[in-house]
């Protein structure tokens, strides 16, 4: 019997789509946006072919479907009838039929693996691949995880636990030195216990169903020089435990971080305030049984039901505020998560967002994404460049560099807007470039009024020559940029051109 993919199933995971290697998007004829496929979807029209039924597809089978207007593709498992999609598309039709009758899997997640597809194709889905279920979890044997990461370096993890009258410590030896708070998750509702632990490239997940009842606050503790993580839960009674707990789905397993999926927990919204005149700072507190860290130029996913379908998009987290004497008193980060976000009036999720009431919750995702601290390593001068709210991975960049980096002797941003009432934190940046002389700020707007004296224009060779100026000739340099694909895609060219090499680049998605 097939089982059809629950739409509260998570999103697969997803890695921030770095610009320059991005699909474009085409334009859609009118009637065909999301808002459009959501109706179709809800109509109750048939978009299988099958009248409702589920079947099992052989190779042979889904191979015979490589047309246009009979397209199977094959995600993870499940094969879904595109055919019906393919004007919806924001990526084109060519695009999808570069998976025609074969298993996209690959492509999808060079592209956009973030997207909810099993809720979006809910209504294709023709059935289930006649392959082992092994297969289907996307995931490499135990084994063969082991085998393939310890050319690399890490042995396997492994956990062990102990308790006292009113305690449990769930022990993590991870068998690296380079773990922290960021590393390690932390999630229990109910009985169920899940830690995932971030090694290199790969998730150490543990899943148990707790055999007692333990108080919803916890503490995590990390012994960096030996790579152990150690969970202390509180009992709800003060007895002795036989044993932790019976385990969950992927227990114990190492699993290759592009092949897991993504776990959501519901944050609660706390506060909304307007920055811009269309950007807004949403504060999001994280369940009191949840311990997450957003590493610094890292992404989440919130999630949200829009008309019946789940909607998923990718955020960057900020501080509260560039630093903490501009607004007072900023909410502890361990326990809240904050977003500044752009609300398109015509769009389909940040209207719904924005909607939202004090109280009301959001699903928030596990972080991810490419960049690592290691990257600041000795670094000695640091360009940002950013386009709108491509400034919110900036945000804890910015705060890290200047107060965590000591080899580093200059920062400089060059903030591209359309208007001076679309520049975020404005006063902020420039109050922070007044009391740390290590940072220039350059505002650069395409649309200013008459009145405005600074620089003009879009990103451009003869903007960034003048301002990518090294400290010194042979000092160590990193140039982070985010904004728009168009922005990214011509600023990463033109760094190129400007003789960054490619280990001195690194572009985020706005």
């Amino acid at each position: 019997m097939l089982n059809v993919p629950s739409q509260s199933f998570p999103a697969p995971r997803s890695q921030q789509r770095v610009a320059a290697g991005g699909r474009s998007k085409v334009p859609l004829k009118q009637g065909r946006s999301l808002m459009d496929w959501i109706r179709l979807t809800k109509s109750g029209k048939d978009l299988t072919g099958l009248k409702g039924r589920l079947i099992e597809v052989t190779e042979e089978e889904l191979k015979k479907h490589n047309k246009k207007d009979d397209c199977w593709i094959c995600i993870r498992g499940f094969v879904y009838n595109v055919s019906p999609y393919m004007e919806y598309h924001p990526g084109g039709e060519d695009e999808l039929m570069r998976a025609a009758g074969l298993d996209g899997t690959e492509l999808f997640d060079q592209v956009h693996r973030w997207v909810n597809y099993e809720s979006m194709l809910k209504e294709c889905l023709v059935g289930r691949m006649a392959v082992k279920p092994a297969v289907l979890k996307g995931m490499l044997p135990k084994s063969q995880v082991t085998d393939t990461l310890a050319k690399e370096g890490p042995s396997y993890p492994s956990y062990d636990w102990f308790q006292t009258d009113s305690l449990v410590t769930i022990a993590i030896y991870t068998k690296q030195k380079n773990i922290n708070l960021d590393s390690i998750i932390v999630d229990h509702q109910d009985d169920s216990f899940r830690a995932e632990t971030i090694i290199k490239d790969c998730l150490y997940l543990i899943h148990i169903g707790l055999s007692h009842e333990v108080q919803e606050d916890f503490s995590v503790r990390v012994i960096e020089s030996v790579g152990k993580i150690e969970i202390v839960l509180k009992k709800k009674e003060n007895t002795s435990w036989n044993f932790l707990g019976h385990p969950l789905e992927n227990h114990h397993s190492l699993i290759p971080r592009k092949d897991a999926g993504l776990y959501y927990r519901k944050c609660q919204l706390i506060s909304k305030e307007d920055v811009t005149h269309d950007t807004r700072l949403f504060c999001l507190m994280l369940p009191p049984s949840t311990h997450l860290q957003v590493p610094i130029g890292q992404h989440v996913y919130l999630k949200l039901p829009i008309t019946g379908t789940e909607i998923v998009k990718p955020y960057t987290p900020v501080s509260g505020s560039l630093f903490s004497e501009f607004k007072e008193p900023v909410l502890p980060n361990n326990k809240y998560i904050y977003f500044l976000i752009k609300i398109y009036p015509t769009g389909l999720f940040t209207p719904e967002l924005d909607r939202l009431q004090i109280g009301d919750f959001v699903s928030v995702s596990s972080p991810e994404g490419t960049f690592k601290i290691s990257e600041f390593k000795e670094l000695e001068d640091l360009f940002l460049l950013a386009a709108g709210t491509g400034f919110t991975p900036m945000v804890k960049i910015l705060n890290y560099a200047l107060t965590d980096i000591p080899t580093l002797r200059k920062v400089k941003l060059m903030f591209f807007n359309k208007t001076e009432d679309d520049i975020i934190w404005r006063s902020q940046l420039e109050k922070l470039a007044i009391k740390d002389k290590r940072l220039d700020v350059e505002f650069v707007l395409s649309a200013p009024t008459s009145e405005w004296n600074g620089k003009q224009g879009h990103i451009s060779p003869a903007l960034l020559s003048e301002f990518l100026k090294r400290n010194l000739d042979k000092s160590k340099v990193l140039v982070c940029i985010c904004g728009p694909a168009p922005f990214t895609e011509q600023g990463i060219r033109l760094l190129h051109d400007l003789n960054f090499s490619k280990n001195e680049i690194h572009s985020f998605t706005a």
